[in-house]
Protein backbone atom coordinates (compact mmCIF):
# COMPACT_ATOMS: atom_id res chain seq x y z
CA UNK A 1 0.00 0.00 0.00
CA UNK A 2 1.55 3.39 -1.04
CA UNK A 3 1.75 6.19 1.00
CA UNK A 4 -0.70 7.85 -0.68
CA UNK A 5 -3.16 4.90 -0.45
CA UNK A 6 -2.96 4.50 3.45
CA UNK A 7 -6.33 5.10 5.61
CA UNK A 8 -6.66 8.75 7.04
CA UNK A 9 -5.59 9.00 11.24
CA UNK A 10 -9.17 10.50 12.21
CA UNK A 11 -7.92 12.06 15.76
CA UNK A 12 -4.84 13.43 13.86
CA UNK A 13 -7.06 14.77 11.64
CA UNK A 14 -9.32 15.83 14.55
CA UNK A 15 -6.64 17.58 16.42
CA UNK A 16 -5.70 19.78 12.67
CA UNK A 17 -9.48 21.17 12.55
CA UNK A 18 -9.13 22.06 16.02
CA UNK A 19 -6.03 24.27 15.69
CA UNK A 20 -7.45 25.80 12.81
CA UNK A 21 -10.67 26.67 14.52
CA UNK A 22 -9.68 27.76 17.65
CA UNK A 23 -8.56 31.76 16.47
CA UNK A 24 -11.92 31.60 14.80
CA UNK A 25 -13.74 30.35 17.91
CA UNK A 26 -11.63 32.89 20.40
CA UNK A 27 -13.02 36.07 18.00
CA UNK A 28 -16.86 34.40 17.83
CA UNK A 29 -17.14 34.80 21.61
CA UNK A 30 -18.81 38.10 21.10
CA UNK A 31 -20.86 36.54 18.95
CA UNK A 32 -20.92 33.62 21.27
CA UNK A 33 -24.01 35.32 23.97
CA UNK A 34 -26.29 36.87 21.18
CA UNK A 35 -26.40 33.30 19.10
CA UNK A 36 -26.62 30.66 21.57
CA UNK A 37 -29.67 29.99 24.07
CA UNK A 38 -28.32 28.25 27.59
CA UNK A 39 -30.49 24.75 27.78
CA UNK A 40 -28.32 23.81 30.77
CA UNK A 41 -25.31 23.87 32.88
CA UNK A 42 -21.85 21.78 33.28
CA UNK A 43 -18.63 21.09 35.54
CA UNK A 44 -15.63 19.56 34.47
CA UNK A 45 -12.00 18.49 36.28
CA UNK A 46 -9.59 17.26 34.78
CA UNK A 47 -6.19 17.00 34.47
CA UNK A 48 -3.71 18.71 31.72
CA UNK A 49 -0.41 17.86 30.59
CA UNK A 50 1.29 20.67 28.25
CA UNK A 51 4.97 20.86 26.46
CA UNK A 52 4.03 22.49 22.99
CA UNK A 53 1.66 19.73 22.36
CA UNK A 54 -0.92 18.67 25.29
CA UNK A 55 -3.34 15.83 26.63
CA UNK A 56 -6.12 16.06 29.13
CA UNK A 57 -8.36 13.83 31.28
CA UNK A 58 -11.04 13.85 33.75
CA UNK A 59 -14.87 13.87 33.79
CA UNK A 60 -17.42 16.13 34.95
CA UNK A 61 -21.32 16.84 35.35
CA UNK A 62 -24.00 17.70 32.91
CA UNK A 63 -27.31 19.44 34.44
CA UNK A 64 -29.70 19.25 31.81
CA UNK A 65 -33.78 19.39 32.75
CA UNK A 66 -33.13 19.05 36.32
CA UNK A 67 -31.27 15.96 35.70
CA UNK A 68 -27.87 15.22 36.45
CA UNK A 69 -25.46 13.07 34.25
CA UNK A 70 -22.25 11.93 34.78
CA UNK A 71 -19.56 12.19 31.54
CA UNK A 72 -15.89 11.77 31.23
CA UNK A 73 -13.50 13.86 28.83
CA UNK A 74 -10.33 13.78 27.26
CA UNK A 75 -8.71 15.32 24.53
CA UNK A 76 -5.55 15.96 22.62
CA UNK A 77 -4.08 19.62 21.13
CA UNK A 78 -1.52 22.21 20.94
CA UNK A 79 -0.22 24.97 22.95
CA UNK A 80 1.07 25.20 26.60
CA UNK A 81 3.69 24.48 28.60
CA UNK A 82 3.48 22.60 32.23
CA UNK A 83 0.98 20.71 34.15
CA UNK A 84 -2.79 21.70 36.18
CA UNK A 85 -5.40 20.68 37.37
CA UNK A 86 -8.73 22.48 36.64
CA UNK A 87 -12.22 22.72 37.16
CA UNK A 88 -14.10 24.70 34.87
CA UNK A 89 -18.26 25.55 35.41
CA UNK A 90 -20.46 27.33 32.98
CA UNK A 91 -23.22 27.11 30.51
CA UNK A 92 -24.07 24.54 27.88
CA UNK A 93 -26.08 26.21 24.71
CA UNK A 94 -28.43 24.46 22.27
CA UNK A 95 -28.84 21.47 23.51
CA UNK A 96 -32.10 20.47 22.99
CA UNK A 97 -31.89 16.48 23.17
CA UNK A 98 -29.31 14.90 25.55
CA UNK A 99 -28.04 12.80 23.16
CA UNK A 100 -26.53 15.75 21.25
CA UNK A 101 -24.09 16.16 24.17
CA UNK A 102 -21.83 13.55 23.57
CA UNK A 103 -19.48 13.23 20.67
CA UNK A 104 -16.43 15.21 19.91
CA UNK A 105 -15.71 19.03 20.47
CA UNK A 106 -13.60 21.68 19.27
CA UNK A 107 -12.13 23.45 21.74
CA UNK A 108 -10.42 27.02 22.37
CA UNK A 109 -8.67 27.81 25.67
CA UNK A 110 -6.29 29.93 27.46
CA UNK A 111 -5.31 30.15 30.46
CA UNK A 112 -2.38 30.73 33.54
CA UNK A 113 -2.06 28.93 36.84
CA UNK A 114 0.86 29.54 39.12
CA UNK A 115 0.28 27.34 42.47
CA UNK A 116 -2.98 28.28 43.37
CA UNK A 117 -3.37 31.66 41.40
CA UNK A 118 -4.62 31.13 37.62
CA UNK A 119 -7.68 32.43 35.41
CA UNK A 120 -8.92 30.83 32.17
CA UNK A 121 -11.48 30.50 29.47
CA UNK A 122 -12.87 27.50 27.75
CA UNK A 123 -14.93 27.35 24.46
CA UNK A 124 -16.34 24.34 22.85
CA UNK A 125 -18.55 23.16 20.45
CA UNK A 126 -19.59 19.76 18.48
CA UNK A 127 -21.10 18.81 15.33
CA UNK A 128 -24.36 18.56 16.74
CA UNK A 129 -24.35 23.11 17.36
CA UNK A 130 -23.65 22.29 20.88
CA UNK A 131 -21.44 24.93 23.01
CA UNK A 132 -20.05 25.05 26.33
CA UNK A 133 -18.55 27.89 27.52
CA UNK A 134 -16.76 27.44 30.45
CA UNK A 135 -14.62 29.82 33.42
CA UNK A 136 -12.05 27.95 34.57
CA UNK A 137 -9.86 27.55 37.60
CA UNK A 138 -6.53 25.61 37.37
CA UNK A 139 -3.85 24.70 40.30
CA UNK A 140 -0.28 23.78 38.81
CA UNK A 141 2.37 25.58 37.06
CA UNK A 142 0.91 25.77 33.51
CA UNK A 143 1.02 28.69 30.45
CA UNK A 144 -2.23 27.43 28.25
CA UNK A 145 -2.74 28.88 24.82
CA UNK A 146 -4.37 26.73 21.79
CA UNK A 147 -6.69 24.61 20.82
CA UNK A 148 -7.66 20.83 21.23
CA UNK A 149 -9.88 18.01 20.14
CA UNK A 150 -12.41 17.14 22.83
CA UNK A 151 -14.17 13.51 23.31
CA UNK A 152 -16.87 13.74 26.07
CA UNK A 153 -18.59 10.31 26.64
CA UNK A 154 -21.23 9.43 29.33
CA UNK A 155 -20.15 7.32 31.98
Amino acid sequence: MSSDSRPSNPTRRTVLRALCCAPALCMARQAFAVNYVQTASVTIEQVQIAFIGSGNLGGGSLLFKGQKYSFSVGGLGIGGIGISRMRAVGGVYNLYNLADFAGAYLQARYGLAVGQASTGELWLQNANGVALALKAERSGLALSLGGDAVYIDFD
